[in-house]
């Protein structure tokens, strides 16, 4: 009898009708519209599920047919998925079935192939985006430095870079860059916390291009918790070393290794990177840290949060004891004076300003909404806006598609970015609303820290973030460089715990706002007594490795 129903069973398998192919993707870093039916696409690699849209469940490749570590999961790895994995050999993630419901699928697996009722489909073709920026920082004819007399010279600088930060425009030193630039230039351990845009890449970037001196061997290593900081903080390296003849270079997930080879393999002094790539790097023997004199971590208690202590544990292992170590947070959390401890050697701490509010160049506020009410009160706001370069965070990568599609029915120019999309097609979406191409960006939490977006306007806080420290990162994307903001939060019945851990956590109350001539429909959102007795959320530090 088992026999019989197994065959039959098989018969059955083999009749089912196959599905046709997935329509062609628009144009990578724009807001693509998403259908109303949503399945599950491919896995990555090892066979897990990523999320797709119209389709059944998917399937990764076989085990023998496993992609680089940095591009497959696993329960050590999943928390890294939206900061610096995404299609490297394989090509762009391939994309969820469609079965034939929709023109919109989230991606799936790197490099795997997603598979409906038996039938694996087409490979495709492979991304070689690898580095956004194609001409070279370095002038191509020698320049005379002047001598310099500024602020920073003052400082202890030298001259070729006293030149470049003038270059860049720079004039007055930030307050972490005047206490910190000095303790790095005497070669001290530094632990540095400032709330976030106040300068803190050149507070010890600037110090370590002079450390350094001259072209040699890899001496100098950043570890970045995502691909956007690396890329940011080796840009300013390469803009701050322009007069110098120090090579810099960075590792990141999401694109080919080829040219990341092709540099470590020449000889480079500074590597920005992300630590799961840089590891790849290491077991292949294409660099070796035997010889850093200085080792960075950057943005650390994101890395914590992100389940990175392992990795960064072995890194720091690989790097000679006798070293220079930088610390550099927007926060400073208890968790980080442990690894101090392990890592630095009697550290100097500069602490600027309170660690755990806003800017004060940042007006904020919360705007309480019912939930059914949010994208007419966020479309309202929009309208009211002066709107020249608005950043809207979401909870999730789904929440930031659906609101970018309905945005761009309303005839915004959109951009979206979240750990779904392909590196290149994060970098287009991050350049087009620097440039002005895109005046919205729609994004997760993988856009809030350290992202350096000269004239960001407004922040949105579409959805709460569970996390109240999250907050004071997102709205600080704006009000940066000493220049004004203003940040929006909507607060639905479902947030309200969440604004009062935030309230307790900056120690302040926000200011709760009405929009003038919106429809409002009653909740108890606006009963001021109801809202008093409202204990605030306790909000755990675990789920923050979730992807975004």
């Amino acid at each position: 009898m088992l026999r019989k129903f197994i065959d039959k069973l098989r018969e059955k398998m083999a009749s089912k009708a196959r599905v046709p192919a997935p329509a062609p993707a628009p144009a990578a870093g724009a807001a693509r519209p998403r259908s109303q039916g949503h399945g599950q696409g491919s896995g990555h690699g090892s066979g897990q599920t990523g999320r797709g849209a119209g389709g059944p469940h998917g399937q990764g490749k076989p085990l023998e047919q496993r992609p680089r570590r940095d591009d497959r999961p696993s329960h050590e790895r999943a928390s890294r998925e939206g900061s610096e994995r995404g299609p490297s050999r394989g090509g762009g993630g391939g994309r969820g079935a469609h079965g034939g419901h929709g023109a919109h699928g989230g991606r799936g697996g790197h490099g795997g192939h997603g598979r409906t009722e038996g039938e694996r489909r087409p490979r495709p073709a492979r991304d070689d985006f690898e580095h956004p920026r194609r001409e070279p920082v370095k002038p191509s004819v020698a320049v005379d430095v002047p001598k310099m007399d500024t602020a920073f010279s003052k400082l202890g600088l030298i001259d070729p870079l006293a030149f470049a930060v003038q270059e860049m425009g720079y004039v007055d030193p930030t307050p972490i860059q005047r206490q910190a630039i000095p303790l790095v230039l005497e070669g001290r351990d530094v632990i540095g916390s400032a709330q976030t845009g106040t300068g803190k890449t050149a507070a010890f970037a600037l110090p370590i291009i002079q450390r350094l001196g001259g072209h040699g061997a890899l001496r100098c290593l950043i570890l970045e918790p995502t691909r956007e900081l690396a890329l940011q903080v080796e840009e300013a390296f390469q803009k701050f070393a322009r007069f110098t003849d120090l090579q810099v270079t960075i590792v990141y997930g999401g694109v080919g290794y080829g040219k990341q080879t092709d540099d470590l393999r020449r000889g480079m002094d500074i590597l920005a990177a992300t630590p799961g790539r840089l590891l790849d790097h290491l077991e292949q023997g294409n660099c070796s840290l035997g010889r850093v004199d200085i080792l960075v971590l950057d943005e650390v208690d994101r890395m914590l949060d992100m389940g990175f202590l392992p990795d960064v544990k072995r890194i720091v292992g690989k790097c000679p004891r006798e070293r220079q170590t930088l610390f550099f947070t927007a926060t400073l959390p208890p968790e980080i004076e442990q690894l101090a401890a392990w890592a630095l050697r009697n550290p100097a701490k500069v602490e600027i300003g309170r660690q755990r509010s806003p800017a004060e160049t940042v007006a904020h506020a919360f705007y309480p909404v019912v939930a059914s009410q949010k994208f007419e009160l966020l479309q309202l706001l929009l309208e009211q806006t002066e709107l020249k370069s608005v950043l809207i965070f979401c909870r999730t990568r789904m929440g930031a598609d659906r609101i970018a599609s309905r945005l761009l029915q309303k005839g915004h120019a959109v951009g979206v970015m979240h750990s779904d999309r392909s590196q290149r097609e994060r970098v287009e979406a991050l350049e087009g609303f620097k440039s002005g191409k895109f005046e919205v960006l729609v994004a997760t939490d993988i856009a809030a820290r350290g992202l350096d977006i000269a004239g960001v306007s407004h922040v949105i806080n579409y959805d709460v973030p569970e996390n109240a420290e999250d907050y004071v990162h997102r709205i600080g994307r704006t009000g940066r460089a000493k220049a004004s903001g203003d940040a929006f939060t909507l607060v639905t019945e479902d947030d309200v715990r969440d604004a009062r851990s935030i309230e307790r956590y900056i120690g302040s109350a926000v200011e709760r706002k009405r929009v003038e001539g919106f429809p409002y429909i009653y909740s108890a959102l606006f009963d001021e007594v109801v809202l008093a007795e409202t204990t605030p959320k306790t909000a755990g530090r675990l789920h923050r490795g979730m992807r975004r």
